[in-house]
């Protein structure tokens, strides 16, 4: 079982910029994918990023050139900078670990992030 405890949201006004970590409890490594979903209120939860163990990364078009994904697998961590935040960017957040394609999805807890004036 991966555990995933994750941190780093909040209120930020547009244009800001936020950090979210996501903390495995094993090596990241051996991790094929770690990434996040998001939802906002009333909305589907949504994709937004993912990063593979070789270090390829996918975004999702309405985050593509904001967000950036990376690793530090010294700390078996994964980390999403998230700038030129938009309201419409607001939604709780959750990452996601995989071990491979045909693997169980293990969580970390959602975390809020709120773009407001």
């Amino acid at each position: 079982q991966v555990q995933l405890v994750a941190s780093g949201g909040g209120l930020v006004q547009p244009g800001g910029s936020l950090r979210l970590s996501c903390a495995a409890s094993e090596s990241i490594s051996s991790i094929l994918f770690m990434g996040w979903y998001r939802q906002a209120p009333g909305k589907q939860r949504e994709w937004v990023v993912e990063i593979l163990s070789g270090g390829s990364t996918n975004y999702a078009d309405s985050v593509k050139g904001r967000f950036t994904i990376s690793r530090d697998s010294a700390k078996n961590t994964v980390y999403l900078q998230m700038n030129s935040l938009k309201p419409e960017d607001t939604a709780v957040y959750s990452c996601y670990a995989q071990r491979s394609v045909t693997a169980r999805r293990y969580w970390g807890q959602g975390i809020q992030v709120t773009v407001s004036s």
